[in-house]
Protein backbone atom coordinates (compact mmCIF):
# COMPACT_ATOMS: atom_id res chain seq x y z
CA UNK A 1 0.00 0.00 0.00
CA UNK A 2 2.64 2.26 0.85
CA UNK A 3 3.84 2.11 -2.98
CA UNK A 4 0.79 3.06 -4.85
CA UNK A 5 1.40 6.97 -4.69
CA UNK A 6 5.03 6.49 -4.08
CA UNK A 7 6.93 4.84 -6.40
CA UNK A 8 10.83 3.50 -4.93
CA UNK A 9 13.42 5.52 -6.12
CA UNK A 10 16.38 4.34 -8.01
CA UNK A 11 20.01 4.85 -8.20
CA UNK A 12 20.00 8.45 -9.77
CA UNK A 13 16.47 9.58 -8.72
CA UNK A 14 18.43 8.88 -4.94
CA UNK A 15 21.56 10.86 -6.49
CA UNK A 16 19.48 13.90 -7.47
CA UNK A 17 17.16 14.18 -4.37
CA UNK A 18 20.25 14.04 -1.89
CA UNK A 19 21.61 17.10 -4.28
CA UNK A 20 18.04 18.81 -3.66
CA UNK A 21 18.58 18.22 -0.39
CA UNK A 22 21.97 19.83 0.08
CA UNK A 23 21.17 22.53 -2.38
CA UNK A 24 17.95 23.37 0.19
CA UNK A 25 19.81 23.28 3.34
CA UNK A 26 22.43 25.40 1.85
CA UNK A 27 20.20 28.17 0.38
CA UNK A 28 18.43 27.99 3.96
CA UNK A 29 21.61 28.08 5.98
CA UNK A 30 22.48 30.99 3.86
CA UNK A 31 19.59 33.05 4.39
CA UNK A 32 19.80 32.82 7.81
CA UNK A 33 23.65 33.62 8.12
CA UNK A 34 22.66 36.57 5.82
CA UNK A 35 19.60 37.99 8.51
CA UNK A 36 22.34 37.18 11.57
CA UNK A 37 25.25 39.25 9.82
CA UNK A 38 22.51 42.29 9.07
CA UNK A 39 21.56 42.07 12.57
CA UNK A 40 25.15 42.23 13.89
CA UNK A 41 26.29 44.86 11.10
CA UNK A 42 22.91 47.08 13.06
CA UNK A 43 24.09 46.06 16.37
CA UNK A 44 20.83 44.30 17.12
CA UNK A 45 22.60 42.00 19.30
CA UNK A 46 24.65 44.80 21.59
CA UNK A 47 23.52 45.34 25.15
CA UNK A 48 22.41 49.01 24.67
CA UNK A 49 19.85 47.32 22.87
CA UNK A 50 18.80 45.37 25.90
CA UNK A 51 19.06 47.96 28.56
CA UNK A 52 15.08 48.30 28.71
CA UNK A 53 14.46 44.66 30.08
CA UNK A 54 17.06 46.14 32.98
CA UNK A 55 13.78 47.93 34.72
CA UNK A 56 11.56 46.35 36.93
CA UNK A 57 8.36 47.05 35.65
CA UNK A 58 9.37 45.41 32.45
CA UNK A 59 10.50 42.94 34.27
CA UNK A 60 6.80 42.45 36.23
CA UNK A 61 4.63 42.61 33.02
CA UNK A 62 7.34 40.29 31.09
CA UNK A 63 6.16 37.81 34.09
CA UNK A 64 2.88 38.59 34.19
CA UNK A 65 2.68 38.30 30.44
CA UNK A 66 3.98 34.77 30.43
CA UNK A 67 1.61 33.63 33.26
CA UNK A 68 -1.48 34.74 31.17
CA UNK A 69 -0.04 32.89 28.12
CA UNK A 70 0.14 30.04 30.28
CA UNK A 71 -2.62 30.21 32.09
CA UNK A 72 -4.81 30.39 28.72
CA UNK A 73 -2.45 27.68 27.13
CA UNK A 74 -3.63 25.60 30.74
CA UNK A 75 -7.24 25.75 30.54
CA UNK A 76 -7.58 25.55 26.71
CA UNK A 77 -5.40 22.70 26.47
CA UNK A 78 -7.46 20.51 29.10
CA UNK A 79 -11.21 21.71 27.87
CA UNK A 80 -9.29 20.98 24.60
CA UNK A 81 -8.78 17.35 25.43
CA UNK A 82 -12.15 16.68 27.08
CA UNK A 83 -13.70 17.80 24.23
CA UNK A 84 -11.69 16.08 21.66
CA UNK A 85 -12.62 12.93 23.69
CA UNK A 86 -16.17 13.19 24.26
CA UNK A 87 -16.94 14.12 20.30
CA UNK A 88 -14.37 11.14 19.46
CA UNK A 89 -16.83 9.36 21.64
CA UNK A 90 -19.46 10.32 20.12
CA UNK A 91 -18.54 9.97 16.43
CA UNK A 92 -17.60 6.54 17.20
CA UNK A 93 -21.14 5.64 18.54
CA UNK A 94 -23.34 3.34 17.02
CA UNK A 95 -26.44 5.75 17.31
CA UNK A 96 -26.98 7.74 14.24
CA UNK A 97 -28.36 10.18 16.40
CA UNK A 98 -25.23 10.47 18.37
CA UNK A 99 -22.79 10.41 15.69
CA UNK A 100 -24.03 12.24 12.71
CA UNK A 101 -24.63 15.61 14.81
CA UNK A 102 -21.08 15.15 16.61
CA UNK A 103 -19.59 14.67 12.70
CA UNK A 104 -21.50 18.13 12.09
CA UNK A 105 -19.71 20.26 15.07
CA UNK A 106 -16.23 18.89 14.56
CA UNK A 107 -16.55 19.42 11.07
CA UNK A 108 -17.75 23.01 11.32
CA UNK A 109 -15.39 24.27 14.17
CA UNK A 110 -12.39 22.87 12.21
CA UNK A 111 -13.00 24.38 9.46
CA UNK A 112 -13.40 27.78 11.13
CA UNK A 113 -10.26 29.97 11.32
CA UNK A 114 -9.36 30.40 14.83
CA UNK A 115 -9.21 34.53 14.45
CA UNK A 116 -12.52 34.40 13.08
CA UNK A 117 -14.25 32.61 16.13
CA UNK A 118 -12.00 34.89 18.55
CA UNK A 119 -13.51 37.72 17.28
CA UNK A 120 -17.16 36.08 17.36
CA UNK A 121 -16.88 35.69 20.84
CA UNK A 122 -15.67 39.23 21.98
CA UNK A 123 -16.95 41.97 19.58
CA UNK A 124 -19.77 39.50 18.25
CA UNK A 125 -21.52 38.14 21.06
CA UNK A 126 -22.27 41.09 22.75
CA UNK A 127 -24.35 42.47 20.29
CA UNK A 128 -27.08 39.91 21.33
CA UNK A 129 -26.16 40.93 25.05
CA UNK A 130 -23.40 38.08 25.87
CA UNK A 131 -20.20 39.57 26.87
CA UNK A 132 -17.27 37.69 27.41
CA UNK A 133 -13.77 38.83 28.67
CA UNK A 134 -11.02 38.50 26.40
CA UNK A 135 -9.28 35.29 28.50
CA UNK A 136 -12.66 33.66 28.15
CA UNK A 137 -13.27 34.26 24.52
CA UNK A 138 -9.22 33.16 23.68
CA UNK A 139 -9.58 29.96 25.97
CA UNK A 140 -13.37 28.98 24.27
CA UNK A 141 -11.63 29.58 20.98
CA UNK A 142 -8.97 27.34 21.13
CA UNK A 143 -10.88 24.47 23.08
CA UNK A 144 -13.03 24.65 20.34
CA UNK A 145 -10.82 24.12 17.12
CA UNK A 146 -8.05 22.59 18.92
CA UNK A 147 -10.43 20.27 20.55
CA UNK A 148 -12.00 19.77 17.03
CA UNK A 149 -9.04 18.31 15.22
CA UNK A 150 -7.76 16.12 18.83
CA UNK A 151 -11.82 15.04 17.92
CA UNK A 152 -10.13 13.56 15.12
CA UNK A 153 -6.59 12.33 16.11
CA UNK A 154 -8.23 10.37 19.11
CA UNK A 155 -10.97 8.69 16.49
CA UNK A 156 -8.39 8.19 13.87
CA UNK A 157 -5.90 6.48 16.82
CA UNK A 158 -8.61 4.14 17.83
CA UNK A 159 -9.76 3.17 14.29
CA UNK A 160 -6.37 2.24 13.28
CA UNK A 161 -6.34 -0.37 15.53
CA UNK A 162 -6.73 -4.26 15.13
CA UNK A 163 -10.37 -5.28 14.97
CA UNK A 164 -9.78 -8.40 16.19
CA UNK A 165 -9.18 -6.51 19.50
CA UNK A 166 -12.04 -5.30 20.04
CA UNK A 167 -13.73 -8.62 18.67
CA UNK A 168 -12.29 -10.50 21.18
CA UNK A 169 -13.11 -8.71 23.80
CA UNK A 170 -16.62 -8.58 22.78
CA UNK A 171 -16.44 -12.07 22.70
CA UNK A 172 -14.89 -12.65 26.11
CA UNK A 173 -18.88 -10.47 27.26
CA UNK A 174 -17.29 -6.98 27.67
CA UNK A 175 -19.45 -3.99 27.47
CA UNK A 176 -18.39 -1.15 24.51
CA UNK A 177 -17.73 0.81 27.06
CA UNK A 178 -15.37 -1.32 29.16
CA UNK A 179 -13.88 -2.40 25.51
CA UNK A 180 -12.94 1.31 24.98
CA UNK A 181 -11.83 1.98 28.40
CA UNK A 182 -9.93 -1.10 29.20
CA UNK A 183 -8.72 -2.87 25.34
CA UNK A 184 -8.67 0.03 22.61
CA UNK A 185 -7.71 3.80 24.68
CA UNK A 186 -4.53 2.33 26.58
CA UNK A 187 -3.11 0.93 22.96
CA UNK A 188 -4.58 3.54 21.06
CA UNK A 189 -2.59 6.85 23.40
CA UNK A 190 0.70 5.02 23.04
CA UNK A 191 0.47 5.87 18.99
CA UNK A 192 -1.32 9.24 19.44
CA UNK A 193 1.01 10.84 21.88
CA UNK A 194 3.60 12.70 19.58
CA UNK A 195 0.44 13.67 17.57
CA UNK A 196 -1.46 15.05 20.96
CA UNK A 197 1.61 16.98 21.49
CA UNK A 198 2.39 18.20 18.49
CA UNK A 199 -1.45 19.58 18.50
CA UNK A 200 -1.04 21.21 22.19
CA UNK A 201 2.25 23.04 21.01
CA UNK A 202 0.20 24.48 18.10
CA UNK A 203 -2.26 25.62 20.53
CA UNK A 204 0.41 27.14 22.91
CA UNK A 205 0.99 29.07 20.12
CA UNK A 206 -2.20 29.94 19.38
CA UNK A 207 -2.62 32.01 22.01
CA UNK A 208 -0.57 34.59 20.31
CA UNK A 209 -3.72 35.23 18.75
CA UNK A 210 -5.64 36.93 21.43
CA UNK A 211 -3.14 39.88 21.02
CA UNK A 212 -5.84 40.97 18.21
CA UNK A 213 -8.93 40.96 20.93
CA UNK A 214 -6.90 43.12 23.79
CA UNK A 215 -5.97 39.74 25.81
CA UNK A 216 -2.67 40.62 27.65
CA UNK A 217 -0.72 37.79 26.52
CA UNK A 218 3.12 37.79 25.76
CA UNK A 219 2.82 38.73 21.67
CA UNK A 220 0.94 41.74 23.25
CA UNK A 221 3.33 42.51 25.96
CA UNK A 222 5.78 42.57 23.13
CA UNK A 223 4.33 45.52 20.33
CA UNK A 224 3.61 46.94 23.61
CA UNK A 225 6.80 47.09 24.98
CA UNK A 226 8.26 47.78 21.43
CA UNK A 227 6.39 50.57 20.33
CA UNK A 228 7.33 52.40 23.70
CA UNK A 229 11.28 51.00 22.68
CA UNK A 230 10.32 53.03 18.96
CA UNK A 231 9.15 55.96 20.81
CA UNK A 232 12.56 56.26 22.88
CA UNK A 233 14.61 55.51 20.10
CA UNK A 234 15.26 51.90 20.21
CA UNK A 235 14.12 49.19 17.53
CA UNK A 236 11.45 46.55 17.73
CA UNK A 237 13.51 44.01 16.77
CA UNK A 238 15.36 42.99 20.17
CA UNK A 239 11.91 42.87 22.00
CA UNK A 240 10.68 40.19 19.43
CA UNK A 241 13.55 38.33 19.63
CA UNK A 242 13.36 38.15 23.40
CA UNK A 243 9.55 37.32 22.76
CA UNK A 244 10.72 34.41 20.53
CA UNK A 245 13.27 32.79 22.57
CA UNK A 246 10.35 33.14 25.25
CA UNK A 247 8.18 30.95 23.03
CA UNK A 248 10.66 28.69 21.44
CA UNK A 249 11.41 27.76 25.47
CA UNK A 250 8.17 27.16 26.19
CA UNK A 251 7.72 24.61 23.17
CA UNK A 252 11.12 23.30 24.21
CA UNK A 253 9.39 22.67 27.86
CA UNK A 254 6.59 20.63 26.08
CA UNK A 255 8.28 18.77 24.22
CA UNK A 256 10.52 17.71 27.03
CA UNK A 257 7.33 16.97 28.69
CA UNK A 258 6.10 14.72 26.39
CA UNK A 259 9.34 12.32 25.77
CA UNK A 260 9.72 11.97 29.57
CA UNK A 261 5.99 10.80 29.42
CA UNK A 262 6.13 8.80 26.32
CA UNK A 263 9.54 7.30 28.06
CA UNK A 264 7.97 6.56 31.03
CA UNK A 265 5.26 5.28 30.09
CA UNK A 266 7.74 2.28 27.79
CA UNK A 267 9.18 1.56 31.48
CA UNK A 268 5.39 0.90 32.95
CA UNK A 269 5.03 -1.39 30.37
CA UNK A 270 3.88 -4.55 31.92
CA UNK A 271 5.78 -7.78 31.03
CA UNK A 272 4.40 -11.24 32.22
CA UNK A 273 7.05 -13.16 34.07
CA UNK A 274 7.14 -16.74 35.29
CA UNK A 275 8.34 -17.08 38.58
CA UNK A 276 10.75 -20.27 37.41
CA UNK A 277 12.68 -19.67 34.98
CA UNK A 278 13.45 -22.99 34.27
CA UNK A 279 9.53 -23.90 34.18
CA UNK A 280 8.87 -26.03 31.21
CA UNK A 281 7.06 -24.02 28.03
CA UNK A 282 3.90 -25.32 27.17
CA UNK A 283 3.89 -27.57 23.86
CA UNK A 284 1.17 -27.65 21.46
CA UNK A 285 -0.19 -30.90 20.44
CA UNK A 286 -1.80 -32.78 17.91
CA UNK A 287 -5.38 -34.18 18.82
CA UNK A 288 -4.67 -37.17 17.60
CA UNK A 289 -1.10 -37.91 18.89
CA UNK A 290 -2.84 -36.34 22.70
CA UNK A 291 -5.57 -39.27 22.58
Amino acid sequence: MSMVLFDVPGPKARVRHKIMAVVGIAAVAAALVYVVMRFVVTDQFTARRLDWINYKQIQLSLVEAIGNTLSAFAVGAVLALLFGAIFAAARLSDHAWVRVPAAVIVEVFRAIPLVIMMFFFYYGLPVAGVKLSAFTAVVVSLMLYNGSVLAEIFRAGINSLPKGQSEAAYALGMRKTQVMTFVLLPQALRAMLPTIISQLVVLLKDTALGFLITFEELLRWGTRIGGDAVNFGRPMIPVMIVVALVYIGLCLLLTWLATYLEKRNRRNKKVIKTDNPDAQKPVLMDASAAG
